[in-house]
């Protein structure tokens, strides 16, 4: 009877075994479910990830090209202000050369006129210049026209203009007063 008792004993405790067994293997299923869905959690933010680095980088080299060609624009631009500025640096000291060429003729045209002149017209007319501008006409012309014309012109007149023309150009009719 021991032994029957004994039997049935072991025969409880491995059906409670195979039952422990069986919760067993039921929780790893579960966990092993679990584990999968998690996994296919974890590719599908990897792939999203992917996806996000992916759409960054061509937003960025998108960006990149825009930059580039604003870049070479903007250089293309500078080049051309700088052509620009050589031609109208150019055309100023052209217009400066040809404004010296003119101011020079006209000067000598003055002076031609004033060397042609007699020296008492020419006296009266300087007389009636202000001082500066007679200066002017007279430091243009030689020393033994200058001392013919100032010999008729008025006394005090002429000791003005002589003294403009002592400190020499550029005559200011305020510097003697």
């Amino acid at each position: 009877m021991i032994k029957y008792i004994f039997l049935i004993s072991l025969f409880f405790a491995t059906l409670q075994a195979k039952t422990d067994l069986i919760d067993c293997d039921k929780i790893f299923e579960q966990r092993k479910d679990e584990i999968l869905r998690e996994m296919e959690r974890i590719d599908e933010r990897q792939q999203e990830f992917e996806a996000y680095q992916e759409a960054s980088k061509d937003l960025m080299k998108q960006k990149n090209e825009k930059l580039s060609l604003k870049l070479d624009e903007l250089n293309a631009t500078l080049t051309k202000v700088e052509k620009t500025k050589k031609e109208v640096l150019q055309l100023y000291e052209d217009n400066k050369k040809l404004l010296e060429e003119i101011k020079i003729a006209k000067d000598d045209k003055v002076r031609d006129t004033y060397l042609k002149m007699k020296d008492k017209k020419a006296a009266a007319i300087l007389d009636n210049m202000p001082r500066d501008k007679a200066a002017k006409i007279l430091f243009t012309l030689n020393p033994k026209k200058i001392s013919k014309i100032m010999a008729k012109m008025n006394p005090v007149y002429a000791s003005e203009v002589t003294l403009l023309l002592k400190e020499g150009p550029p005559f200011d009719q305020n510097s003697t007063k």
